[in-house]
């Protein structure tokens, strides 16, 4: 939680030099990074819960396989965060927590349910980082280039997932999910 993120694989690098952001730009671009940034550490908290409760060992190490690429995700996003001038979630502690409950209670309910919030999870956040492409300023190439790295990789956590046997959640399941990452991201933009 308050150690810094190491990655294992190098950042994303934009294609050509980020143009110098005006102050507004700046603000929105490390807003929706501590979004992003939040998310990752919520991804932690969920593929560690899974792993700890899961029954099969294959499926305990495909949980923890996602979880070393998603550290690469927080990496990447603390790094963007402080190179914008900005902070990391102030609730970090709280995001952690209550992810590796719903983690938690998803691997209890076993392993296909587990991989079906799996699917549902990066299904909508891959939702959300292709969002955050539409509104990041345009000339913040190295914030894009993060972003859609991870949109790409969620993609395929969501695929890898369905290959493994998810079951998909019913819809007033989505729904209490998109509700409860609307509420996260919400405060997460500000705190």
């Amino acid at each position: 939680m308050f150690a810094t993120p190491r990655s294992s694989s190098p950042t994303p690098k934009a294609s050509a030099p980020t143009a110098s952001l005006s102050k507004d730009e700046r603000q929105l671009a490390g807003a929706l990074m501590r979004v992003n940034h939040v998310g990752e550490v919520c991804a932690q908290a969920l593929y560690q819960s899974q792993a700890l409760v899961s029954r099969s060992p294959t499926l305990r190490s495909h949980f923890e396989h996602a979880a070393r690429e998603e550290l690469d995700h927080l990496a990447w996003t603390s790094q963007r965060v402080h190179e914008l001038g900005t902070h990391t979630s102030r609730l970090n502690p709280l995001w952690y927590g209550g992810a590796f409950a719903l983690g938690t209670l998803a691997g209890l309910a076993g392993d296909r349910i587990s991989l079906g919030f799996v699917v549902e999870t990066e299904r909508q956040v891959e939702q959300h980082l292709a969002s955050h492409l539409d509104r990041l300023p345009e000339t913040d190439l190295a914030s894009r280039a993060i972003v859609t790295r991870m949109r790409d990789d969620e993609a395929r956590h969501a695929d890898e997932a369905l290959a493994a046997g998810a079951r998909l959640l019913p819809a007033p399941v989505q729904g209490l999910m998109r509700l409860a990452a609307r509420v996260m991201t919400l405060t997460a933009h500000y705190l």
